[in-house]
């Protein structure tokens, strides 16, 4: 087993290259947009906002295969008291496995990543309980810089949800955003002794390619596998 002060700080550094990943895509798209405004403009009046949460297959109200149901759409700013609200809902196991370590709360600047997404190069779909109106799960992926094709992934259920399905149904949706917005292959480390979520990737379609200090690396070949979604 790794050392835990080693594995937090391996945590610490990962968090901190996804968030960096997630500015810098924000800062050029911003950038880009601020040295096209006049001609863009002009465009949306007839084409849709690219940026602008997607209303096609990922978003809608779900049966799981137990009978509940949710809905599911794109995160939005103003779902930080969501996230923060599911975010208390999980056990410590489960925040362990989700974070790769010990992880008590959510910082401001947690709820500033999780919820600034640009719906292109950072992605997150959330499902709400169609019924009670929490939230009640989360997946996402950053692009990789270096490999514009290519995105890390990560997928959260709260504990009182997890078994139904849900996994399963936010991962697929994901992945038919990912390929419409040209991406290829997706990431995922996880927790070594998680066979949930290992369970999760390999019924995606995913590859074991490595393994090693308490995690394990998947990769999911998107132009390999077809959509889950119903």
């Amino acid at each position: 087993m790794i050392h835990p002060d080693i594995q937090a700080m391996l945590v610490r550094e990962r968090s901190a290259t996804l968030m960096a990943a997630a500015a810098a895509y924000r800062r050029g798209r911003q950038a880009r947009s601020a040295a096209t405004a006049v001609s863009r403009a002009a465009a949306n009046r007839t084409a849709p906002d690219r940026t602008a949460p997607h209303r096609t297959a990922e978003r809608g109200r779900v049966v799981l295969r137990d009978g509940s149901a949710v809905l599911i759409r794109p995160v939005r700013g103003a779902d930080a008291p969501l996230l923060a609200d599911g975010f208390a809902r999980l056990s410590e196991r489960s925040r362990r496995l989700r974070f790769l370590g010990r992880k008590r709360t959510l910082t401001e600047a947690d709820l500033r990543f999780f919820t600034d997404v640009d719906h292109h190069d950072h992605e997150a779909l959330g499902a709400l309980d169609h019924v009670r109106g929490g939230g009640v799960g989360i997946a996402r992926y950053v692009r990789d810089r270096k490999n514009p094709a290519a995105a890390e992934i990560a997928v959260t259920i709260v504990d009182d949800w997890q078994g139904r399905g849900l996994g399963t149904e936010l991962l697929a949706r994901l992945s038919d955003r990912a390929r419409e917005e040209g991406i290829r292959r997706f990431t995922a480390v996880v927790a070594d002794g998680n066979p949930a979520a290992s369970g999760l990737l390999r019924s995606s379609g995913a590859s074991l390619v490595h393994r090693g200090s308490g995690i394990a690396e998947y990769e999911i070949d998107l132009d390999g596998t077809s959509s889950q979604a119903s």
